[in-house]
């Protein structure tokens, strides 16, 4: 069973506990229970199949029915507030700290990267624009941006960038991309992204007024769908962003940094054949 520390998900983790003792002996969903103080023999059962959810007050006896103690337990508690969190900010509050506690034992946790990266349009404007200018120094970088960003902070997401692997340095002030593609995981980067597409929005609608239409374009359609339609819609819209990627590494002379918002997202709910009967 891999360490307590490479898990996302608290389900997972019970289950594969599960299956572990299973494999070495004798060991049943209602000892397991039983062990942790449930009077119901297959609750945890229920938990794993995403039928059911661990409450704050049982965290602490299913920590100690599994044998763990010290950071394992403080991870296990974290890991569970993340899986049951509704609220972003908990979410992140709890996947952080997960990621701290991974940190001082040791650990490479791939996703604080990812979260950095994506809690503000600045990493991956940055990203774009700093390889376009050769030279500067991070005051000159940070007078280009339509949006606020300090020298300082030009300075610091630099630092980051570099570390992280997003940007490499060619020489004095002088930085390329990387290959590198954001990867983390499946339970983490849509968290992180939520954030971006969010604040990315926003900066959308001060465009509106901010710029005449011959510097920004933009467009929409109101339209009814079926659930197959929006499924072939959100494909679609996919491959028109590959295409678009596609398009602009056909030049190599760019000299600005845009941002393409793809918003395709329900206005009303779905209609009940029953209310028109």
């Amino acid at each position: 069973m891999k360490p307590i520390l490479e898990y996302k998900d608290y389900r997972l983790y019970i289950q594969d506990y599960y299956d572990e003792r299973k494999r070495l002996g004798a060991f049943s969903w209602r000892e397991f229970c039983k062990s942790a103080g449930f009077t119901s023999p297959n609750f945890l059962q229920l938990v794993c199949k995403g039928e059911s959810k661990l409450g704050k007050p049982k965290i602490e006896n299913v920590a100690c029915a599994m044998g763990l103690v010290g950071y394992e337990k403080d991870y296990f508690r974290e890991m569970v507030t993340f899986g049951n969190a509704k609220k972003d900010s908990v979410k992140k509050a709890a996947l952080l700290e997960m990621q701290k506690i991974a940190l001082e034992h040791k650990v490479r946790v791939v996703d604080g990267d990812a979260f950095q990266y994506y809690e503000s349009w600045k990493y991956p404007v940055l990203r774009e624009l700093v390889p376009m200018m050769p030279g500067a120094n991070p005051r000159d970088i940070a007078d280009e941006c339509k949006e606020h960003v300090s020298a300082e902070e030009v300075r610091d997401i630099l630092n980051f960038l570099v570390k992280a692997g997003f940007l490499k340095k060619d020489g004095e002030k002088v930085y390329s991309q990387t290959e590198q593609v954001v990867i983390g995981s499946k339970e983490a980067l849509p968290l992180a992204i939520r954030a971006m597409h969010k604040e990315m929005a926003n900066m959308a609608a001060r465009a509106v007024d901010r710029y005449s239409p011959s510097e920004r374009h933009f467009t929409g359609v109101t339209l009814g769908v079926n659930e197959e339609a929006y499924g072939r819609i959100a494909s679609e819209l996919d491959a028109c962003c590959k295409k678009v990627l596609s398009i602009a590494n056909e030049y190599k002379d760019q000299d600005q940094v845009c941002r393409i918002n793809f918003q395709f997202f329900p206005v009303t709910d779905k209609v009940k054949e029953a209310r028109h009967a």
